[in-house]
């Protein structure tokens, strides 16, 4: 029998292949499943014909229903069943639709998976990626929007990946799935059809890793998630209104990398932190502590944040606009730290919207 073909062919522009992040996503799944047969993949409609927005695509044909396989609508119980087989020597994947149907495996992941290998005096080991996806769509509203990466930052054993690209999203996988510690990956589902250069084979982005992705000046912005992407198209704004912004993408939020953004700040002594959450007590919080932390007695610094309005999400479009940070919104929020003394600036609406109300064509 001829081994099975485990990359996804995207398409070649100037010699490098471009790949979507959610083909990325089963590509990292394939790879180490070939390799390593202890891994298996699960949770409610993987084996879908949809396959969870194509982001398992395959790998029922390729591996079988013994290693990727539905579950019954019971979160704790799956959970339990994930951690059991990693701690037997098993390398699972649990894959939720949504991150807010975590909650209800909380006691599971809080209690029991991020603190065995502590409890156990390292002879347990707890190597489990719980693959999570978060963001707006088409309304879904308070329990179907939320982003709660910070609740799992908090927990001491427990590491939090957030690619905002497909070349990260295949190595954050790849890395995830050979840890030995639990592994939450958070997939804004916008950036599922977002293209980027992807090499073939394996390769990982490892933990503690944060990334430049734009040099600047003035202002250093810091986007989690999605929110790189509207960094990104913020700075281009901000460069026509003669503002120069270095644009920072942490990756992974734990371990995180704040030296990277140290030094940025340090440089620029402003910045602006963009979460795709609530800002109490959120990602966007933590980084903008270190900064004042490790800047302390260095002379002044200017932090501003930007994230999810402090109410639930909402599922009307005008309330949504108002609710999610945008491009427009970090531009102007970045214009006003790095040029206090001039007249408030906002680009123009028209070329503000997020990426995917030009391509998001319904729900699943």
């Amino acid at each position: 029998m001829s081994s099975p073909k485990l990359t996804w062919p995207g398409r070649i522009e100037d010699g490098r292949r471009i790949l979507r992040y959610v083909d990325a996503l089963s590509e990292a799944a394939a790879l180490e499943m070939a390799r390593d047969e202890k891994v298996f993949l699960f949770g409610l409609d993987v084996d879908d014909h949809k396959s969870i927005q194509g982001s398992t695509r395959g790998l029922l044909e390729k591996f079988g229903k013994d290693r990727v396989f539905t579950t019954p609508l019971s979160e704790d119980a799956m959970t339990g069943i994930a951690i059991g087989a990693a701690m037997a020597g098993m390398r699972p994947i649990h894959v939720h639709i949504r991150m807010d149907f975590l909650m209800l495996c909380m006691n599971q992941i809080v209690n029991i998976a991020s603190k065995a290998r502590y409890m156990y005096g390292g002879q347990v080991k707890v190597p489990m990626v719980v693959r999570s996806i978060i963001g707006k769509s088409w309304g879904q509203g308070a329990q179907h929007s939320q982003a709660l990466h910070s609740l799992f930052m908090h927990l001491p054993g427990m590491k939090v990946a957030a690619p905002s690209n497909a070349h990260d999203a295949k190595g954050c996988t790849i890395a995830a799935i050979r840890d030995d510690n639990p592994v939450l990956m958070m997939e804004h589902r916008l950036l599922y059809p977002t293209e980027a250069f992807v090499a073939e084979g394996a390769y990982v982005v490892p933990p503690g890793r944060s990334r430049v992705c734009r040099f600047g000046r003035d202002v250093t912005i810091v986007g989690v998630s999605n929110m790189v992407v509207e960094a990104l198209r913020a700075a281009e704004l901000l460069a026509e209104a003669g503002v120069s912004a270095e644009v920072i993408d942490p990756i992974w939020l734990a371990p995180l990398d704040s030296e990277t953004i140290v030094e940025s700040a340090r440089r620029t002594r402003k910045v602006l932190i963009a979460d795709n959450g609530w800002l109490n007590c959120g990602a966007s919080a933590e980084i903008a502590a270190r900064l004042a932390e490790a800047l302390a007695g260095e002379g002044p610094i200017q932090i501003r944040r930007v994230g999810f309005a402090p109410t639930p999400c909402p599922p009307s479009p005008e309330l949504e606009n108002a609710f999610y940070p945008n491009p427009g919104t970090i531009a102007a929020a970045a214009y006003a730290l790095a040029k206090p003394d001039a007249p408030a600036w906002t680009p123009d609406p028209a070329r503000t919207k997020l990426a995917y109300q030009m391509q998001f064509k319904g729900p699943f």
